[in-house]
């Protein structure tokens, strides 16, 4: 029987006999533990060579000798030689130190497993029957690609350090385009507060005690102020929880994420942010619109619909190499339009309005500046929408999109 402990190496000696390419490949390893390592080999391999030099490491370069093994925690032997590293093994039993004999794992009295890491989370894996490090290492990769996925219970039971909040930008809504460590954070979430816009369904993947705080905001409806919002992550995380803000889109393109993180900041409240897809550029190419093409657009100028046209935002509309996207601007259209056309704006400037993105309710309308505002009114368009204006949104620009089945096109 084997039993797996596991041991810290941190300032501790740590000798590695032999300096080929099984030590080059460990060194580092022992080196990220921050162990105290010495190398005895009559030469080394390049990237052993490189090791010593860039961390300092001593090394004696003739054959190991029992008396090595004095003072040090662990012992790694790799000579190529079955015989000496079997005497290293030897003398480490008769010391009373912990040996790795890479020369045959079995025969050693200690043993490295194949590792994968997620945050402060080790797993190692290892046989109790022989040695297959192919085998391990299979494992191993299998179960980090798990851990990354968030698809592993990585949320802590007992509370051991301070509290923190991470905004979570969850993309325009599946969840399999949230990102890596956006899955995995939200895995270890003791409280998460969540918008009504993004990838709610990975909601139902957590853990029943998970509290889910709902602070989504509809048209015309705030129930959970900003300030509010604010006050909700501080306290949570100061009662020592771990918190996860999930935003539809990214936390800093209009989703108030740089005030949710001064507030964090003011409070001393520890705090991380996780980029995400944003809808600016993921709900227009969902219905196959470019925001930059060669020959089309070579700039985006991003609006938030909701609030008066600006100086700049008219003359974006107006440049025919700008591509302009208007979120959160359904109810606004008509004063932008009004104010656009009365600038000089062309009507027929191309405008596209992608109703809920990479959804299976997902519509496009395909209009006009002068039309737009007609013929989102008989296609009843609703929120969440994004407008494209700009020559992208010409319904002749590229070849249809797999998603565009079923959309309308007025």
């Amino acid at each position: 029987m084997t039993t797996m402990l596991g041991i810290s190496l941190a300032g501790r000696d740590v000798l590695m006999v032999g300096g080929g390419s099984v030590t080059a490949r460990r060194l580092q390893r022992f080196l990220d533990d921050g162990a105290v390592v010495r190398i005895v080999a009559p030469a080394v391999c390049d990237d052993v060579r490189a090791l010593v030099s860039n961390h300092g490491l001593a090394w004696a370069a003739r054959p190991a000798r029992a008396a090595d093994v004095d003072g040090a925690w662990l012992v790694h032997t790799a000579t190529g030689d079955a015989r000496t590293d079997a005497a290293i093994a030897a003398a480490c039993e008769r010391a009373r130190v912990f040996c790795v004999n890479a020369s045959d794992g079995a025969h050693g009295s200690a043993r490295l497993t194949a590792e994968t890491r997620s945050g402060d989370v080790l797993v190692g894996v290892m046989s109790d029957a022989g040695v297959d490090p192919r085998r391990a290492g299979r494992l191993r990769d299998a179960i980090a690609a798990l851990l990354r996925e968030g698809r592993l219970p990585l949320r802590r039971r007992r509370t051991t350090t301070a509290g923190r909040v991470v905004l979570v930008g969850g993309g325009p809504g599946p969840v399999d385009l949230m990102t890596v460590r956006g899955r995995r954070l939200l895995s270890e979430a003791d409280v998460v507060v969540a918008d009504r816009l993004g990838p709610t369904d990975v909601l139902g993947e957590l853990d029943p005690d998970v509290e889910i705080i709902d602070v989504g905001k509809r048209p015309g409806c705030h129930p959970v102020p900003q300030e509010d919002i604010n006050r909700l992550l501080v306290e949570h995380a100061r009662a020592g929880k771990r918190v996860v803000r999930l935003k539809g889109g990214d936390p800093f393109v209009y989703g108030r994420g740089g005030e949710e993180v001064a507030a964090c900041l003011a409070a001393g409240v520890p705090v991380d942010v996780v980029p995400g897809l944003t809808s600016v550029v993921s709900v227009p190419q969902a219905a196959g619109i470019p925001v930059t093409h060669r020959g089309s657009a070579a700039s985006v100028h991003v609006v938030n619909g909701q609030a008066p046209p600006t100086p700049a935002t008219l003359a974006a509309i107006a440049d025919p190499a700008v591509t302009t996207v208007v979120l959160m601007g359904v109810a606004g259209l008509p004063r932008l339009v009004e104010t656009a056309l009365g600038a000089g704006a062309p009507a027929d400037r191309p405008v596209a309005i992608v109703e809920n993105g990479h959804t299976a309710r997902q519509r496009t309308t395909r209009t006009t500046l002068g039309r737009a505002v007609a013929d989102a009114a008989a296609a009843a368009v609703a929120n969440p929408a994004v407008i494209v204006i700009g020559e992208v949104a010409r319904a002749d620009l590229l070849l249809p999109h797999p998603q565009l089945i079923g959309d309308a096109a007025l």
